[in-house]
Parts: C-alpha cells; structure tokens; sequence
C-alpha cells in the first residue's frame, strides 16, 4: 500500500547557531543540539524552550534514554549525560551525570551515541565503541573504520549486535559482548556514463526498522536496503527469531537505489517498510520498501517528496509522533528549526516563525 504520511510545514523557529542535531525527547519535548555547545530542550505543546545546557563543545549527537531520565550527547571528544530531574533550568558541563572522554585525542569528535542496554559510540578516527551504563567502562570494537565513522545502531531485539556506517562506504556489524566483527557490506562507486565526477559512496546517514531492516543513506545521493535480517510475523517470524545473529548485510537482500544528486544526509524509519531520506539542500521524500527478500522483486519507491522553506542546508531531521522537524542553517550561518505536521492531502499550508535570542 501507498504510504499516507504526509508532512506539511507549520512552524519555524530561529535561534544563534546552527541545528548541528535533534531527538525526541521525553514528555511532549525536542532535543535541539547547536554547534556553539549549547542544548535547548523545547515543550512541542508551547514551542518554548524548558531547560537549557550551555558551555560544551559542539555538540554532534543527542538522544533521551527514557529508562534512565538521562539526556545523553556527543561533545567534542566526549560522551556526556545529564539528568532532567533537577530544578535548574540552565545546566553546564559541571552539572553532568556522567562524562567520559572516549576519543583518544582531542581532536577524535565523537560523531554519533545511542543509547540501549548499553550507550554506543562512533568516532572521526573509525572507532566504534560501547559504554557499559552499570559501571561506565569503555570498550571498543578489534575491527572499525578505515575512515571517519559518522553512523552507530544497535539492532533491534537484539542489544547484543550494533551496525555503524563510515566514510571508508562500508556497514560493519560487530558483536557487542565478543568486541568482534560479524559481517560487513562495502559499497562501490556509482557509475558515471557521463563522465562527471562522482561523491564517493560515504555513508553519512543510518536506521535500522522495528523489524530489522537497514536503511543508509550516501554521499552519492543513493539509498541502501538490506532486507535480509527483516523478522516477519507468523511461522517464518518465528524461524527467522531463532538465527544465531542478525543478517541485514546479506547481498541477497540488498538493493542501492539513486534517489538525489546531493547528499542523503538524514534517515528515519516511520514504519517497517516506510522512511524518510533529507539531503543537504532539503528535499524530503518519503519512501516504501516493496516485494521480498531473494526472490529479485524488491524495489525501494519513492511515494511522496517535499522541499524545506526557510532552511539553506539541513544537518538533522527527527520524527516525533506526527511531527517532523528538520534543522541546520541559514545563509547567514544562523541556526533554523522548521517543524512540519502530519496532514492529508487537501490540508491547506500555515505557517509561523518564531526567533529566539
């Protein structure tokens, strides 16, 4: 079936530096990353700012881990967590719950965190790595990048395996407890017939489904599908449960697919088989995964597509709940935040714009 989410842009906020990430946060909120080292937490139902962190490093990564009430972040060569239940409405790196220097040197930027069981790390030197929450002990992968690392999941339902993307345009999948590499997929150069030169296949954006399915974005402006680690329901659900590991990165489930001629900078699953792609300049498009693993017939279309207002370059874009919110900068290097809400298709376009100081 036709995917039926639609966005439609309603709301634009400005702030002083550029929107360098996003998340969702708890209770009705948006994490909103700049890379003048500051945090603003918004309330979606007043699109004001609650609580703010000042005085870091540029912050590259941001994600809300709902069991603990921690805000981790990615700063500079660290990965930093703050706890939302105190008073304070501003915070500093003084105020953090944790703070752990995981690169090896000042100018090895953590890239990406995510949070779990465990936290998992990506950094510019290749590094892939995972912070234990009980004791904060760091370990890192034997195997990683050859390049900057920029992308890290862990596989749903399965805590135990994490896949990450790099600049090297490979996906690696390690097992977490054994530190050791499971498989991998490297993507080759997109042919050129008319001799113009291409963006290398980096890897710059990354989602793993509810089900299992791996979508990645590149620099060449392709998708990558792997539908091969997909858990299906009924009887072949339950066979595929039992595998030893997740097998995402199997070539026979696999499909690249040209969708832009820029960057495909940001990736977000919506539903199983549904995802959003944004590239650089801000065009949006919403995609369906059609047909099955192995039998030749799986295609990746392109169902609806959509181009920023106000934005000049995107660095994030988030889904929360039936809003999607897109950041990065004007031209005058300021930072811009639009927010688009889910419509049908005859709803009629308002918007606001809203500057903050």
């Amino acid at each position: 079936m036709t995917s039926e989410k639609k966005y439609a842009p309603f709301k634009t906020l400005k702030i002083p530096a550029q929107v360098t990430c996003l998340a969702a946060g708890g209770a009705g909120q948006l994490l909103v990353g700049s890379d003048d080292g500051s945090v603003r937490i918004y309330d979606l139902s007043t699109f004001k700012v609650v609580k703010a962190i000042r005085d870091l490093a540029s912050v590259s990564s941001i994600v809300w881990h709902s069991q603990s009430g921690c805000l981790w972040l990615a700063s500079g060569r660290s990965v930093i967590a703050f706890t939302m239940s105190t008073d304070k409405l501003i915070l500093t790196v003084s105020d953090a719950h944790h703070k752990l220097d995981v690169g090896s040197e000042d100018n090895d930027a953590v890239n990406e965190v995510r949070v779990g069981d465990q936290a998992a790390f990506c950094l510019d030197s290749g590094v892939v790595g995972v912070i234990n929450l009980c004791n904060n002990e760091v370990r890192r992968m034997r195997n990683g990048h050859d390049s900057v690392c920029g992308s890290v999941r862990f596989v749903p339902n399965r805590l135990g395996e994490l896949v990450s993307g790099g600049y090297d345009s490979a996906l690696l999948h390690f097992d977490v407890l054994q530190g050791k590499l499971l498989s991998r997929d490297d993507l080759r150069p997109m042919d050129s017939s008319s001799g113009l030169a291409m963006s290398p296949p980096f890897i710059l954006s990354l989602d793993i489904s509810s089900t299992g399915v791996l979508a990645a974005g590149t620099a060449d402006g392709r998708i990558y599908v792997g539908t091969s680690g997909e858990r299906l329901g009924g009887a072949g659900g339950a066979r595929q449960n039992r595998r030893r590991k997740w097998e995402g990165l199997r070539s026979d489930g696999r499909i690249l697919v040209e969708v832009a001629r820029g960057p495909v900078i940001a990736l977000a699953f919506t539903s199983p088989r549904e995802f959003l792609t944004c590239t650089l300049l801000g065009s949006v498009t919403s995609h369906q995964i059609c047909g099955s693993t192995g039998n030749g017939g799986l295609t990746a279309r392109s169902v609806w597509n959509r181009s920023v207002e106000d934005i000049f370059k995107v660095n994030a874009m988030v889904v929360c709940g039936n809003l999607l919110v897109l950041g990065g900068f004007q031209k005058d290097g300021t930072g811009i935040i639009e927010l688009w809400e889910e419509r049908g298709i005859n709803a009629t376009d308002t918007s606001t714009t809203a500057n903050e100081q």
